[in-house]
């Protein structure tokens, strides 16, 4: 026995298929692939006692599939900085480790990867705070918002625009 739908009822069908699969939500994109390769740059670090020094950057970030991993060397006036961080990610979500050489601090890193940003909380031995990355045509920017665990308050730490 064969079952026979009629035409108006195949046309309504492939009509809502159409029309659903239009309407559903794209699947976030990750902005590893977008950061892959050599970058330079500049910006600004706002040390604790308020000093502001101005830097000048090289990172470098290596995508395996859903990890990342960047290089991050920043020097200037009386100033230095050789940081790793290491990320991966699974369905938005991001984890990993930081490390910074010259000062000797350490931590994790959880937050959320979409389209052309990452933001995460980072907690360490040394520095707590916010981290965000955005990408745009242009480049990219790094912030990083330390966290003053007494007045539970944030002020901008370092704000770095780097492009290819």
């Amino acid at each position: 026995m064969t079952v026979r739908y009629p035409k108006r009822a195949l046309l309504i069908l492939a009509a809502a298929l159409i029309l659903i699969w239009a309407h559903a939500p794209a699947k976030a994109g990750n902005p590893f692939e977008k950061l892959s390769g050599d970058w330079t740059g500049e910006g600004t670090v706002k040390l604790k006692d308020g000093k502001v020094k101005t830097v000048t950057c090289k990172v470098n970030y290596k995508v395996a599939g859903s990890d990342l991993t960047q290089s991050l060397t920043c020097t200037g006036d009386e100033y230095e900085i050789e940081a790793t961080l290491k990320l991966s990610d699974k369905d938005g979500r991001v984890k990993g480790k930081w490390n910074e050489v010259i000062y000797d601090a350490s931590g994790e890193v959880v937050g959320k990867a979409h389209d052309d940003a990452i933001r995460a909380v980072i907690r360490g031995d040394k520095f707590s705070g916010r981290m965000s990355l955005k990408i745009t045509d242009a480049g990219h920017t790094i912030n990083m918002l330390q966290l003053n665990e007494d007045t539970a308050t944030y002020r901008l730490a370092t704000s770095l625009t780097m492009h290819r």
